[in-house]
C-alpha cells in the first residue's frame, strides 16, 4: 500500500511566490523522470508538493500553463551551460561551434522538456519559453555572427545566418531525439559535422555569387582541387 501524500502546513499569507516555485520544481522533477508529459498528471504534481489539486490551479490555468513554466525555467539554466562551454574561446568561429554543440548537449540532457517547447505543435504560443530562447541560446549565437561577420568570415544578414545556424543544431536535436536508433555514429561527432557544414557553407557560398546552381559549385571546386 503507497504511502499517503503528506500535506503542506497552511501557507503564510505572501507566499504565493514560493508556493508557484514548489509547484514548478515538483512538475519538473516529475517531467524530468516520465517517458512523456502526459505521464504527469496536475494531481500527482500536487501530491509531491503536498497540497490540493485545486491550490495548483490558483497558480496555473490549466496543466499547459504549468508545463510552459516549466520548461522556461528549465531552458535558463541553457544560458549557463553555452556560456561554459565557450568561455576559454578566443575567437567567433570557436565560439560559434562551442555554443551550437552545447546547445545540442543541453536538449539532449533535457530530451522531454525539449520536446515540448520545440518539437510539440502548440496550440497557443509560450511567450515566457520563447523569450528565455531569445535570451540565452538565440542572442548569444546571433552575437558571434556578428563578430564573425564584422571579421569577413561571413557576408550577409546575420539575422538569417543566425537563424540557419540554430536551424543547424535544432535538427540535430529534434532528430536524434525523435530518432534514437538511427545510426548516427557518435552523436557529438555527428553534432559537430552538421555544425561544421552549415558554418562552411556561408563561408564559401559568397565566393559562388549570389545564387550558385549545382554546376557552378561543381566548377568552382574542379577548379580549386587543380
Amino acid at each position: 500500500m503507497s504511502a499517503p501524500a503528506v500535506r503542506r502546513t497552511r501557507a503564510k499569507r505572501g507566499s504565493g511566490d514560493l508556493l508557484r516555485e514548489e509547484i514548478v520544481a515538483a512538475a519538473k522533477r516529475l517531467l524530468a523522470e516520465a517517458d512523456r508529459a502526459d505521464d504527469v498528471s496536475m494531481r500527482a504534481v500536487a501530491d509531491a508538493v503536498g497540497v490540493t489539486t485545486p491550490s495548483i490551479y490558483l497558480h496555473f490555468a490549466d496543466k499547459q500553463e504549468l508545463l510552459g513554466a516549466v520548461v522556461a525555467d528549465v531552458f535558463r539554466e541553457l544560458d549557463v551551460a553555452m556560456l561554459a562551454a565557450a568561455a576559454d574561446e578566443s575567437t567567433p568561429m570557436a565560439r560559434l561551434r562551442s555554443y551550437g554543440l552545447a546547445y545540442i548537449r543541453f536538449a539532449l540532457d533535457h530530451r522531454e522538456h525539449y520536446r515540448l517547447a520545440m518539437l510539440d505543435p502548440c496550440p497557443k504560443p509560450n511567450v515566457e519559453v520563447d523569450e528565455v530562447l531569445h535570451s540565452a541560446a538565440f542572442s548569444h549565437m546571433q552575437a558571434t555572427v556578428e563578430e564573425c561577420v564584422a571579421a569577413g568570415i561571413f557576408q550577409g544578414d546575420p539575422l538569417a545566418i543566425t537563424f540557419e545556424m540554430w536551424a543547424a543544431a535544432h535538427g540535430v536535436a529534434g532528430l536524434v531525439i525523435a530518432k534514437p536508433y538511427l545510426p548516427f555514429g557518435d552523436v557529438e561527432e555527428f553534432a559537430d559535422r552538421c555544425l561544421c557544414v552549415a558554418a562552411l557553407g556561408h563561408v564559401v557560398r559568397p565566393l559562388l555569387g549570389a545564387d550558385p546552381a549545382p554546376e557552378a559549385i561543381v566548377g568552382w571546386l574542379a577548379r580549386q582541387r587543380a
